[in-house]
């Protein structure tokens, strides 16, 4: 989660100035197989695509208010009687194309193929156009929470009655339920399993972001650790030079360097600030199967590489530094970012006024992500304390971000709230999660490995009753299965998964 908030492309990115939401990417999509799909006694299947409704409560404390559509797809191509329910959301995003994971191209399908189990992908609460109100204004998103989140869940599972055969009797305490998420759908799972023991049997949590922080420096950690370390050498140049200019109130100096990015139209430096680290949220779209030729190395080789030669470990010096870099703004990425659009619009964060700030149109995932992001998990991307290694500018502190939910939620916030990150980690227990049949998968050049349970220093307990596996991979890579063809490590958890379930599920007994 986190925490994405989504990685677009071309002019659609330019309606995005906050940065950090850039960073939250929705788990990566897999295509719907292009083939019927037939159940294991022959009968054909409606398609994967189709779109189910469940009568979800607009609000669990007030069940009266009555309910709203809640959008789910299902598979139930491996079932036979008997065998799990495999419950995932995709979290904060539009659930329309992520069918495929129902599908054994994941690690949900593949639990539902080994277990004869059934899968379904159910929309978060307020994305996409599962709505319990026709807007996204402060009022409505006041039913955005993460206990309404876990609540839907729980009501899910103990009352929706399947469209397949039988799916009338497969509740809870009928059939064994297992709970599937990754990034901030992998927190879900976590908390949602802590909040509600009992309701699902077992559970998979993928770069579960489970720790709420508000100051979350260490996003950039793992990415400057293995990322080229000339680039980072280079890049931690030119944000020292730009610091150090802002402690000396040095503005002609900062203005010089805006103008080297072609970003001389920003008015404020933070927002420059922010520019810059655009480039490094590249690094969360990467998979083991990404190749050499992903944008974020192309941002690297642009600084790196001078006629056929690339530098050493200390890269090329702070002058080549600040002409590559500005030169890749000039040549590349502006246009990948902002189009046609002017600097002081498309990066810019002080004018109100924008229809980003404004627009309460549902299906609009950047807003709802910013009310939960803004209330409840923070996680704001900034620079890192001083005497630590910095890719990020320190221009950056949480109030950066914390000014934009005054932006947003004018009608919710009269100054700059602070998240209320503490409570968050004491009611869903954060890094202290203690859950029987609960795996955790996470990717060590993740950039939100900080605040999963692989977190440096957390030194948490790998133990048969609460797995911790890590792989190389990146941000969710496990979910996928190609990701475990081309890299052996990301296979290697995969397949531990794939053992415990089996052994969990050997467990289960319905209830009398």
């Amino acid at each position: 989660m986190w925490v994405a908030l989504l990685i677009l492309s071309g002019l659609a990115r330019a309606a995005i100035p906050n940065a950090m939401l850039r960073s939250i990417q929705p788990l990566p999509k897999v295509p719907v197989p292009e083939r019927a799909t037939i159940s294991p006694n022959g009968t054909v299947l409606p398609p994967i695509t189709t779109i189910y409704y469940f009568d979800q409560l607009i609000d669990h404390n007030k069940p009266d208010l009555g309910t709203f559509q809640q959008r789910y797809w299902m598979n139930w191509e491996f079932y036979k009687p008997g065998g799990p329910i495999i419950l995932m959301t995709p979290g904060e995003t539009d659930a329309d194309g992520y069918e495929g994971y129902t599908t054994n191209e994941t690690i949900n399908g593949l639990i539902a193929q080994q277990q004869n189990g059934a899968a379904i992908v159910i929309e978060h609460r307020f994305f996409g156009y599962s709505n319990p109100y026709n807007n996204l204004t402060s009022q409505s998103l006041a039913l955005l929470t993460l206990q309404q989140a876990i609540d839907d869940l729980e009501y899910f599972a103990n009352t929706a009655d399947l469209p397949m055969s039988g799916g009338d009797a497969v509740k809870p305490g009928q059939a064994p339920w297992i709970l599937i998420g990754g990034s901030y759908s992998g927190a879900l799972t976590s908390w949602t399993m802590t909040n509600k023991p009992g309701i699902f049997w077992a559970g998979y949590a993928s770069s579960a972001v489970v720790e709420a922080v508000t100051d979350y420096y260490a996003y950039f950690t793992p990415i400057r650790e293995y990322m080229p370390q000339n680039c980072s050498s280079d890049v931690q140049a030119v944000i020292a030079y730009l610091d150090e200019m802002f402690a000396a109130n040095d503005t002609a100096g900062i203005q010089t360097l805006k103008e080297a990015f072609g970003l001389g139209d920003i008015v404020h430096v933070g927002d420059f600030a922010s520019a810059l680290k655009y480039n490094l949220y590249d690094w969360q779209s990467l998979q083991p199967d990404v190749g050499p030729g992903a944008l974020f190395f192309e941002f690297c080789d642009a600084l790196e590489v001078k006629d056929g030669v690339s530098a050493g470990p200390q890269g090329w010096g702070l002058d080549n530094a600040i002409y590559s870099w500005g030169n890749f703004w000039n040549t590349t990425y502006y246009n990948y970012v902002c189009g046609s659009v002017d600097a002081e619009t498309c990066l810019g964060t002080y004018d109100t006024n924008q229809s980003y700030w404004t627009n309460v149109t549902v299906n609009d995932a950047t807003r709802s992500w910013s009310w939960l992001v803004c209330n409840q998990v923070g996680w704001y991307q900034v620079g890192p304390p001083k005497g630590q290694p910095a890719i990020v500018s320190r221009i950056l502190q949480p109030i950066y971000e914390e000014r934009q939910c005054v932006n947003m939620f004018p009608q919710a916030f009269a100054y700059p709230p602070q998240p209320t990150t503490k409570r968050t980690d004491t009611l869903y227990a954060g890094w202290n999660v203690n859950v029987s049949r609960l795996f955790f998968a996470n990717g060590l050049r993740d950039p939100w490995r900080e605040v999963t349970v692989s977190a440096d220093g957390l030194n948490k307990p790998n133990t048969t009753n609460m797995p911790i596996y890590e792989s190389d991979g990146f941000h969710c890579s496990d979910l996928i299965t190609e990701n475990g063809i081309v890299d052996s490590t990301v296979a290697a958890v995969q397949e531990a998964a794939l053992i415990y379930m089996h052994e969990w599920l050997s467990e289960w007994k319905p209830n009398a």
